[in-house]
């Protein structure tokens, strides 16, 4: 029998080792607000392992009623983040060194809702009215609603819940289409029976929901940031085109983080999302900023003095969609 050679046992022995796996970039992503539906498509690439086949060991914490994901991601404590676009425009004219990075939510889903028999028929009714609405980053469209009207209503800070608005402590409140505006009509109110002012049709549709993070961290490691959208991206895909395995996943993500989880209520909220992440005319833009949307949002905020200046659109975003 011949001599097996040296060289030729060094290969076979070199295929039956183990490959080592691909060493994952960490990072942290903090949401805007608790585990829900609104986020689908972020636990959905986390559970289907999308963010490590992209090499990035992903941790995503949940923001809350009083958490800034801007604050957070200013000190350092996270690398990525979502925020309303009209809140990174704020932030970024402030003398935040932020960029964005991909625009998730197209459409605005913010309104105001009142009972019908308040006698609330059009927004300017709500002058010297109690109105709640959700502080800090959730206020500007809001404020520029209000001083395009020139009317001064009786701001109160808006909770968690809409307790105060269904036990007639105000006239208003803030809700999401996809959330709050639900959470009414299974609270036995009838659609009819409420006025809902949607910014999206006053003028104020500023798109919502994008991913952000600071320059250096652009500058740093570009790479990272595109693997984290390419990623997140592909799990909101993967979560329309499943949404039955995207809710189990959030209801698990929402249970474990004791949230208290309504299966019927997160069904409406990831097809409402759905409806806004992907409108009609924009179902191949996904995670696209429109340069006209954000001229828009920065025209309106800096006309009401919400901003001191805006940027131009090339200073304000990067280039991170796949």
């Amino acid at each position: 029998m011949p001599k097996t050679r040296p060289a030729l046992c060094l290969l076979l022995l070199l295929t039956l080792l183990p490959v080592p796996a691909r060493a994952e970039k960490q990072a942290v992503l903090l949401l805007q607000w608790l585990p829900q539906a609104q986020f689908a498509g972020f636990y959905v690439a986390r559970d289907k392992g999308f963010y490590r086949e992209a090499g990035v060991d992903l941790t995503i914490r949940a923001g809350g009623p009083d958490i800034l994901a801007s604050r957070e991601l200013a000190r350092g404590a996270v690398e990525f983040a979502t925020m309303f676009l009209a809140t990174g425009i704020q932030r970024r004219s402030e003398g935040m060194p932020l960029v964005h990075l991909a625009q998730l939510v197209q459409r605005s889903a913010l309104m105001l809702v009142a009972r019908r028999d308040s006698g609330i028929r059009e927004p300017k009714d709500l002058d010297g009215r109690r109105v709640s609405l959700w502080d800090n980053e959730f206020q500007l469209q809001p404020m520029a609603l209000f001083q395009r009207l020139g009317i001064v209503p009786d701001v109160v800070p808006q909770g968690f819940s809409l307790n105060l608005f269904l036990r007639g402590g105000v006239a208003a409140a803030s809700a999401m289409w996809y959330n709050e505006y639900h959470t009414l009509l299974s609270a036995g109110i009838d659609a009819d029976e409420l006025t809902v002012f949607f910014f999206a049709d006053m003028g104020l549709n500023f798109p919502e929901d994008g991913i952000y993070c600071l320059e250096r961290t652009w500058e740093q490691d570009p790479d990272l940031c595109r693997a984290v959208v390419g990623a997140t991206l592909k799990g909101w895909r993967y979560a329309f085109d499943h949404p039955d395995e995207a809710l189990e996943i959030v209801l698990a993500q929402m249970r474990e983080a004791r949230v208290p989880a309504n299966r019927a209520h997160q069904k409406w909220m990831l097809a409402r999302m759905r409806d806004i992440i992907l409108p009609p005319g924009r179902e191949d833009r996904l995670g696209r900023l429109d340069r006209l949307d954000y001229q828009r949002t920065a025209s309106v905020l800096l006309e009401r003095g919400l901003i001191p200046f805006a940027l131009t659109y090339e200073r304000f975003t990067r280039e991170a969609l796949p």
